[in-house]
């Protein structure tokens, strides 16, 4: 939904009825993960995608007559059905597809997500996709950690709640699943018994996580930098970029990072843990290979229980070097192994440009399990679930 939020606000502003399909459940090769979703707005136009042009025309039709209808809708497109040639779905995959009518009537609670999602507070969204009984689908749950309480490792107060499932039972456990996706930061469909039970099956709901973007810490104003910046902004990260010399860690020369620091790295860092902004999907890639400043900041890194990932540039000659002043500073063989270095998969790289690429390859191999191999090579699935 975040991809297609401003087009959906402008229609719901204006008080227009859209049709929202939404992926909820994938499996195999499906080309788009859940949570992606494609509009249909009053004019018949069609915003965003759920399957990269595979069954879009037929999530279009769909959402006209749920539109038309009121009524809500779950499909399942794939090889796997006897038209999967004509909506299709090539690819070997099959995605779930939820399909509602989104108003001011159906959804009061939007206006409020949506400022959440904006702003870059936390906020989940829990949807009955599926149910025995018909009238629970399309019932909401809007869940968000009380105001000031969210620190990205762990939500640890009583959530803010609004809109209802008619259950308290069924709010109960979807509230606490909630919370849980909220600070992983991921999308899921849960199932559940009719009225919530844990250990059941009946009813299915969607949860959007909107946690606020993972962050990458660019440790060194240097060239490479600058690059590394500019592929994790398209990545979706909030980039800072930090170095301790102010007069090359500078707005101008970093356009594409969120934010420019001057401050030690191994102190910044530190503060950043301190005020609880650094979690399990943070990455942090440290350029500088400059001892007095990569070490200190690698000894305060690597000791941490939770981080996506933690890179640091340099000749096998400098790793050696930093591995073995690290295991003098105390760390551990299995703290020091946590390091990836010298940074990046092996594609060849010689520009700041190339080697972005490089360093943002093995983020994304490491987030999902990729071997980093060429898939012509390889057998088996494409696309791989999360590591964590």
């Amino acid at each position: 939904m975040r991809d297609v939020l401003d087009e959906l606000m402008a229609w719901y502003d204006a008080g227009e009825s859209v049709g929202v399909g939404t992926v909820v459940a994938t499996f195999r090769s499906a080309p788009r993960p859940p949570g992606a979703s494609m509009l249909v707005g009053p004019d018949e136009t069609a915003v965003g995608s759920v399957s990269g042009g595979c069954v879009e025309g037929a999530v279009y039709e769909l959402a006209k007559e749920v539109v038309a209808s009121g009524e809500p809708s779950l499909q399942r497109y794939g090889v796997s059905d006897d038209d999967a040639f004509a909506v299709g779905l090539t690819c070997g995959g099959i995605l779930d597809v939820y399909v509602e009518k989104i108003d001011r009537e159906t959804f009061p609670e939007l206006g409020e997500v949506a400022a959440d999602i904006r702003a870059g507070r936390p906020v989940a969204l829990a949807t009955v996709v599926d149910h025995p009984d018909p009238a629970w689908l399309g019932r909401r749950l809007v869940v968000r950690p009380e105001a000031g309480s969210y620190d990205r490792t762990a939500v640890v107060t009583t959530p803010a709640v609004a809109g209802s499932l008619g259950s308290e039972r069924a709010e109960a456990a979807v509230r606490d699943d909630a919370l849980g996706l909220l600070a992983q930061g991921t999308n899921a469909t849960l199932t559940y018994g009719p009225d919530g039970e844990r250990r059941g099956e009946g009813m299915r709901v969607f949860v959007w996580a909107f946690a606020p973007k993972p962050r990458m810490l660019v440790f060194g104003a240097i060239d490479f930098a600058a690059a590394a910046a500019r592929v994790g902004s398209f990545l979706g990260y909030r980039v800072t970029v930090c170095d301790a010399r102010p007069i090359f860690a500078t707005r101008s020369r970093f356009p594409d990072a969120d934010e420019v620091v001057v401050d030690w790295p191994h102190r910044y860092l530190q503060a950043e843990i301190d005020a609880g902004r650094i979690d399990g999907r943070t990455v942090l890639t440290v350029l500088t290979h400059d001892p007095k400043f990569d070490v200190p900041l690698l000894e305060v890194a690597l000791r941490l229980p939770e981080i996506g990932y933690v890179g640091a540039m340099g000749s096998r000659r400098t790793h050696e070097d930093r591995a073995l002043r690290l295991k003098e500073a105390g760390l551990t063989d299995d703290e020091i192994a946590r390091l990836h270095s010298p940074i990046g998969l092996d594609l060849g790289a010689r520009t700041p440009e190339e080697t972005a690429i490089s360093i943002a390859a093995e983020i994304i191999a490491g987030r999902w399990g990729g071997s980093g191999e060429k898939l012509a090579t390889r057998d088996g699935r494409i696309h791989h679930d999360a590591e964590r």
